[in-house]
């Protein structure tokens, strides 16, 4: 059996990140990744401050920013019967806001990584505890095994390593989402700007990346502009991706228990979310260099050789999810609400919603005031 100190199941963004971090600290680990190559699936993120401020200390903002146009502001429409009934324009964040391609940010996070690092074509099956030692052991489809000290999934909404915690599966929306690039060889004429149709319990959005590429998205049913059937039509098939949206239901988010001996999770695996205030990706930035931070705090420049008892491990990754759960039990929230605000029918249900919404979230833009700190 292999012995390891640090191991992350999954290399999505989240368990890059986290690697990452981690590098940037001095600890070693080893990313798990269940595919032949590095996922690309999900199109591009719209990446708000916050999410930025996490890029910086992660080392790979400027790298990012090179192939990637600051947006304005957000413009929001909203369509009854065919016919415009509102417009309203407004920031879409409290500073700086970027669409990014997420194949950009995989290799910007994985190139930062040392040779070895990632392991592909790793995906493991079960994890159970030592009898002897109480640290994790990892068993893989290839028969392999690997004893780790710290576990850390980040390998999704069917995570095994949640299941392992014992989390509630996540849950689904009624929603699905298609997403999608153009490419305009000769330029586009679209603004610098993140717009957002609803219409009914349709939402399209139109997020421009660089002045030839622009990412879109269509949410339930219908597309309401023959622009964007244009756009759909002239679109790089290879680049759809379709998904039924599911979510980490807020309450479970407030109750879970995020750490079984010294196995925790971070990104979706921890606190999936729908896509309706763009804050999935940037929040498992913030986990990476949060994770990464606790960890150091408690094992010092030696990272893994200065470890002399499980009980430190545990008690890094209980400030981890201390620090996390009240940041991530609002964006979860925010995002439920404005989620079934989409797919409301009922007016008395979408005046309901509205008014929480109003209540709870006064500044709709809020969460992107939040920093995760210094690694």
């Amino acid at each position: 059996m292999e012995e390891l100190d640090i191991v992350i199941v999954g290399g999505g963004i989240a368990g890059l990140a986290t690697s990452l971090a981690l590098h940037r600290k001095g600890i070693k680990s080893i990313v798990l990744e269940k595919s032949e190559s590095v996922r690309s699936e999900g199109a591009a993120f719209g990446i708000q401050t916050n999410g930025w401020l996490a890029l910086q200390q992660l080392g790979v903002a400027d790298k990012l920013r090179l192939n990637s146009l600051p947006i304005h502001q957000i413009r929001d429409v909203m369509i009854e019967k065919k016919i415009k009934q509102r417009e309203s324009v407004g920031p879409a964040s409290h500073g700086e806001v970027r669409g990014v391609i997420r194949n950009d940010m995989v290799r910007a996070l994985a190139h930062a990584l040392p040779v070895g690092t990632l392991r592909l074509g790793s995906q493991i099956v079960s994890v159970k505890l030592d009898e002897a030692t109480s640290f994790p052991n990892v068993h893989l489809r290839n028969g392999q095994d690997i004893k780790a000290k710290v576990l850390i999934g980040c390998d999704g909404s069917n995570s095994i390593v949640s299941k392992f915690l014992g989390l509630n599966p996540t849950k689904a929306l009624d929603s699905r989402a298609v997403r999608g690039f153009t490419n305009y060889p000769n330029g586009h004429v679209f603004q610098q700007e993140f717009i957002r149709i609803k219409m009914d319990n349709v939402v399209s959005g139109r997020l421009p990346i660089t002045h030839n590429l622009v990412f879109w998205f269509v949410v339930m049913l219908k597309c309401p502009q023959e622009e964007w059937k244009e756009m759909v039509k002239k679109c790089d098939i290879d680049s759809l991706y379709i998904s039924r949206l599911r979510y980490r239901s807020p309450w479970d988010v407030m109750s879970s228990k995020f750490r079984r001996g010294t196995v925790t999770v971070a990104g979706d695996s921890m606190h999936l979310m729908g896509p309706f205030i763009g804050q999935g990706c940037s929040a498992a930035l913030e986990d990476g260099v949060v994770l990464a931070r606790c960890l150091w705090s408690k094992l010092g420049q030696d990272g893994m050789n200065n470890v002399s008892s499980r009980k430190q491990i545990e008690e890094a990754i209980d400030e981890y999810v201390r620090e996390r759960r009240g940041r991530l039990v609002g964006l979860s929230t925010q995002t439920y609400l404005t989620g079934r605000l989409i797919e409301a029918s009922s007016p008395a249900t979408k005046l309901l919603l509205i008014v929480l919404l109003m209540i709870l979230f006064r500044d709709h833009i809020g969460h992107t005031r939040y920093d995760c700190g210094r690694l």
